[in-house]
């Protein structure tokens, strides 16, 4: 539907070009014409650039992320008569973030059910979507009608968002990773809002990262982008918690697709998890079975969740998912019978032997999109197996002859040796590491 004569196109940009609030009408006359093509790529691009410099105030966020929503089909989850709250989680990316992995199964076993619709990776950082699929016959784009039975049936389903859901910010983005308005506040907060709110979810938690591994570098960045969330989720109706975590390293000990998929299996098998994955994971479960009710606070609600890892149901419910959704049934049991594997896997030792005093995290999510674990563009082919394990951490000894920096997977020796240069690089080895800050400085 093209916007009535009365809210072209242009006046719009131009009102909010000249820093004007514009109104939820306005705002749903553009987002309706990005959807039905009676807004042009140029006229869309200039209302990206005119909100990035303008900004948007929070009644302007909230319509924008409603509009959005609405362009497209709204899940709803009443005709199922589910006995729990839908939830999810949304986490702005880093390089090692295997979290969702675990924490979708571990809400569906505390009875949350959860259609986690999530994406591909994106610049340095990995996309949950890019590790399911490097299990062979998962259907990743089930579309909605099966999601939804999924979810029903096993009480989660990870999935990737189709065509249905929020189209106009799938144009809108489009467009913008061409524009430089990518990092504009009010956009990303519309771009994700949108897509959770149109899977009619009953609660969220937002897992809002900072560090040199994330694409917010400051804590008060990472701030900003979270109190932006909250407030226009919960404008929006939906009841939303943020956390603050930090990426200024891997989180957890592997990055890339199938070595991350190996251990998220790990933790759910019940084999020690990295404590600081594990800590994030569970904290960020705590806190939704506190918000949709399920336990009385954070606390109950991370014995809860301690439990159903503990006691193998979150496995449980992994293992279901995966079959549901064309997996092979006995990934759980025996994932090196069905994850791909690298044809070159060998430690990466550091010129010298001392303590891991930092890591540069963004140039080994960049040296992964190298190894072929990544994308340069768009319709670039994953190479599932490719990545680090084994990954040291700030604090830990390693050094020549002792424990590596890392593991590397990779289709060739000369993709190995260029990646064992990017890691050396990217790890600095001294006498002594420095403290480490808060793995959670703040809860929104």
């Amino acid at each position: 539907m093209a916007p009535s004569p009365r809210l072209l196109p242009q006046e719009i940009i131009r009102r909010k070009r000249d820093g004007l609030s514009l109104t939820p009408a306005e705002i749903g006359a553009f987002v309706a014409g990005i959807t039905g093509g009676g807004v042009t790529e140029a006229q869309a691009a200039a209302f990206a650039m005119a909100v990035c410099c303008r900004g948007m105030d929070m009644g302007e966020r909230v319509a924008l992320t409603l509009a959005m929503r609405d362009s497209g089909t709204v899940v709803d989850w009443r005709p199922y008569h589910l006995p729990g709250p839908v939830v999810d989680k949304h986490s702005s990316g880093g390089v090692g973030d295997k979290t969702s992995l675990i924490l979708a199964p571990a809400l569906a076993a505390c009875g949350a059910f959860v259609p986690m619709v999530s994406g591909r990776g994106l610049g340095h950082t990995g996309g949950t979507l890019d590790k399911f699929e490097s299990i062979p016959g998962y259907q990743a784009l089930p579309g909605l009608d099966r999601l939804a039975r999924v979810v029903a049936d096993v009480g989660c389903a990870v999935v990737g968002a189709t065509p249905e859901v929020a189209p106009a910010d799938k144009r809108l983005y489009a467009i913008r990773d061409v524009t430089g308005t990518v990092e504009s506040l009010d956009l990303i907060t519309a771009s994700i809002l949108s897509k959770k709110l149109a899977a009619g979810l009953e609660g969220l938690v937002m897992d809002v990262t900072f560090g040199n591994g994330a694409f917010m570098a400051t804590q008060a960045e990472a701030e900003a982008l979270a109190r932006s969330i909250t407030g226009v989720a919960r404008g929006a109706g939906l009841p939303t918690v943020a956390l603050l975590t930090d990426m200024n390293q891997v989180l957890g000990r592997t990055a890339g697709n199938a070595v991350e998929m190996r251990e998220a299996i790990a933790v759910l098998r019940g084999e020690a998890p990295d404590p600081r994955l594990y800590e994030v994971t569970a904290e960020l479960g705590a806190e939704l079975l506190a918000l949709c009710g399920l336990a009385a606070d954070a606390a109950e609600g991370r014995r809860r969740f301690d439990a159903a890892v503990a006691d193998g149901r979150a496995a449980e419910r992994f293992a279901r998912m995966v079959a549901a959704l064309g997996g092979p049934a006995d990934l759980l049991e025996h994932p090196e019978r069905h994850l791909p594997a690298a044809p070159v896997v060998r430690p990466v030792f550091p010129a010298r032997a001392g303590v891991v005093a930092a890591m540069d995290t963004r140039a080994i999510g960049v040296a992964i999109i190298r190894l072929g674990g990544g994308r340069v563009d768009t319709a670039d082919r994953i190479d599932h197996a490719a990545g680090f394990s084994s990954t040291a951490a700030p604090g830990e000894d390693v050094g020549p002859g002792g424990r590596p920096l890392a593991v590397v997977h990779a289709a060739t020796d000369a993709a190995a040796d260029a990646a064992a240069d990017a890691l050396r690089a990217a790890v600095t080895v001294a006498d002594a590491a420095p403290a480490a800050g808060p793995l959670i400085p703040l809860r929104l």
